[in-house]
């Protein structure tokens, strides 16, 4: 049915072309209409994930944060201080408060991103402001510990989106460029003056319990965003390289790059050439791929990095060997 309804679509799409056109104005129509997919399909996904985080951050801050006056990090929680220092509704500050950052946002990244992140602070403040969520618990440590849970995982599936619930990292990309620091520091120390002003004004307690919030919404954000699944790059370096190379592919099932390289070892370097290949492997198959290695040549040299994600290649495609 969908072969159909693209066959259509892309007949439709050529005659608006005059009949005297040849082959190649097919393909262009064709590569349109993919384009025409990719990008529909990417913004219907990122709708979804950002609705998806706008009620999960609304959830985390009605049903455990705000009833028990505990505040986040970054723009959200200057907001949350202010609604517990006045009597403005938490839903007004966190839309006039990260006005700034979304016209900074169209500045110094994209318009695409602005407009997404517009759309997911206006649906967050609309969201508190016409959905009443009911107060989960009173114990302090819970609602610390799962307010940041809900709170991050809104702000990891709205970033997944392409958008974010908080400007205070847009914030942090300008000042490093500018400072010529790195975002960590930034942010590190945009919270610190946070929690300082909540320990000043509020008590304590409540900024060491905010400080667990942030610690759990961060740690949230991190998985949501890298997930579950954890990829290993090995560079193998060895006299045996094509022996590992036909190891990798036939028993580990995986793909594989050689590239040409030079050994170095020694005062002057041997200036030899050498087979350097690499492989990208999930950690469940690390062990494996360490014995097989192993096997073919003890003496290997092996290098290993953590991988966030992939995309495209063999390692999503095929299932693990075992």
């Amino acid at each position: 049915m969908r072969a159909f309804i693209n066959r259509i679509i892309i007949k439709s799409m050529l005659n608006h072309k005059h009949k005297g056109h040849d082959g190649h104005s097919r393909f262009q129509a064709a590569k349109r209409f993919r384009e025409l997919k990719i990008v529909s399909r990417r913004l219907v996904k990122d709708i979804v994930l950002i609705t998806l985080g706008i009620f999960s951050a609304a959830f985390g801050l009605e049903s455990f944060l705000l009833p028990s006056k505990f505040i986040d990090g970054g723009a959200t929680g200057i907001s949350l201080l202010i609604t517990e220092l006045s009597s403005i509704p938490l839903y007004i500050l966190i839309l006039v408060i990260n006005i700034p950052f979304v016209i900074l946002a169209y500045r110094i990244i994209s318009k695409q991103f602005a407009i997404k992140t517009a759309f997911a602070i206006t649906g967050l403040a609309i969201c508190m402001a016409t959905l009443h969520f009911p107060e989960v618990t009173h114990d302090k440590l819970l609602v610390a510990v799962f307010g940041g849970f809900f709170l991050g995982s809104g702000i990891g599936l709205s970033v997944r989106g392409g958008a974010v619930l908080d400007g205070t990292e847009v914030l942090a990309i300008f000042l490093s460029r500018k400072l010529g620091t790195t975002m960590g520091d930034i942010i590190t120390g945009i919270n610190i003056l946070i929690f300082s002003t909540a320990a000043y004004f509020l008590s304590i307690e409540a900024a060491l319990y905010s400080m667990i919030t942030y610690l759990a919404a961060s740690k949230t954000l991190d998985f949501v965003i890298e997930g579950i699944e954890e990829y290993t790059g090995v560079t193998v370096i060895s006299t045996h390289s094509e022996e590992i190379r036909h190891m990798i592919i036939n028993t580990m099932g995986r793909g594989v790059t050689v590239y040409s390289g030079k050994r170095g070892y020694g005062k002057r370097g041997e200036g030899k050439e050498i087979d350097i290949v690499f492989t990208v492997t999930t950690r469940l198959e690390l062990n494996r791929l360490n014995t097989e290695i192993e096997k073919i040549d003890p003496n290997a040299f092996v290098v290993m990095n953590s991988i966030k994600d992939t995309k495209g290649g063999m390692i999503k495609k095929r299932p693990l060997q075992h």
